[in-house]
């Protein structure tokens, strides 16, 4: 035998008519989930009748999968079953994100406020209309926008500290394990040894330092812009190490002889880094910044401890502006809106993100 039929599969006649059977299967129990769903949205907002939980939604739901497997053979034959296989990952990323993202967007458009008595409501697009003219989420969102900038200092100090770390320099091992140790704290024990207590206005050995330089009444967090700017410091503090190490990963993973063909054609150290080593970083200073934009468009816990937004909202993330829509005026449906529009943003923001990077990366010839 020429080759081991274990491993040979046979394409089965498919007819059109198990096709359509297929077809059918596939849109007739996804249009049964989705008439279910709606039915049980619109009854949560006593437009229809209101069952009692969302059991019938998630047993729809079953069945709209089991179809779907099942009119996979039905319409690919052999091959359906090999595809079956992906099935358990797109079933996950269909619950866990797909799923919540409805419901999120159900409750976006309802006044539900947990103080109130009256439970979920819907109130149409008025949550739109109040976002619209909430000045402090607006604030919040200018302020989200400042703190991502920053994102571009703490890449050009990161960058600096790998290279410095890249090099030849005595105890370079115990600088790498140093500079990874605020890494290793977790942000609110961060916001409370620095900015509760270095940084406190009355005790901390900080202002403590200032009044013996001179400086009557140091205040690092009555002021806008300086309480703006300490926030952005313990942030950084806390995670240029991490852009660090993986920008020390991708400087050692880069070929020696390549830097050193460099200096035999007379590069200065200037040059060899210029048209070397950053065009080479680039796919990973590009990987480190979008992860970095990741955490920072969630920065929430230093803030939450240190200022609580303020003063007047000036240091808001929308995260932390969110975190007490919720906690202290318990109004779910609007701070979900609030959520799902920044969404939206981060959505698009990472898009243009995303192109402008791949153009940058595209090659010049």
């Amino acid at each position: 035998m020429s080759q081991d039929r274990l491993y040979v599969v046979t394409n089965d006649q498919i007819t059109p008519g198990r096709v359509r059977v297929g077809t059918v299967m596939i849109w007739a129990s996804f249009a049964l989930l989705v008439v279910i769903a709606t039915w049980q949205v619109l009854g949560g907002y006593d437009l229809t009748y209101d069952f009692s939980n969302w059991r019938p939604t998630l047993y729809a739901y079953l069945f709209f999968v089991t179809c779907y497997c099942m009119a996979l053979v039905v319409r690919h034959g052999e091959q359906g079953k090999r595809r079956l296989f992906i099935v358990p990952a797109t079933i996950f990323v269909l619950s866990m994100v797909f799923i919540p993202l409805v419901f999120g967007l159900s409750i976006a458009f309802s006044d539900w406020n947990l103080s109130s008595v009256s439970g979920q409501q819907y109130n149409g697009f008025d949550n739109i209309r109040q976002m619209w003219q909430d000045d402090f989420y607006w604030n919040a969102l200018t302020n989200m926008l400042w703190y991502t900038l920053a994102i571009i200092v703490e890449y050009v100090i990161a960058f600096g500290l790998a290279l410095l770390l890249n090099s030849q320099i005595r105890a370079r091992k115990f600088f790498r394990v140093a500079f990874l140790l605020p890494l290793m704290l977790s942000p609110v024990a961060v916001s409370w040894m620095v900015g509760k207590s270095m940084l406190e206005a009355r005790f901390g050995p900080i202002a403590r330092l200032a009044r013996t330089l001179g400086i009557d009444n140091p205040s690092f967090f009555g002021d806008a812009e300086t309480a703006r700017a300490m926030i952005m410091i313990m942030d950084a503090w806390t995670f240029i190490p991490f852009m660090m190490i993986m920008l020390l990963a991708g400087l050692q993973s880069i070929p020696k002889d390549i830097q050193e063909a460099a200096r035999v054609d007379g590069a200065t150290p200037w040059q060899n880094f210029r048209e070397v080593t950053f065009p080479l970083m680039l796919p990973v200073s590009i990987t480190a910044i979008m992860i970095r934009i990741i955490f920072k468009l969630k920065l929430a816990d230093i803030i939450i401890n240190v200022t609580s937004g303020g003063p007047g909202g000036a240091t808001d993330s929308v995260t932390s502006f969110i975190f007490r829509e919720y906690r202290d005026r318990s109004n779910v449906g609007y701070g979900t809106m609030l959520a799902m529009v920044y969404l939206v943003f981060i959505v698009i923001g990472f898009t243009l993100f995303l192109k402008l990077a791949a153009r940058w990366m595209r090659p010049k010839y």
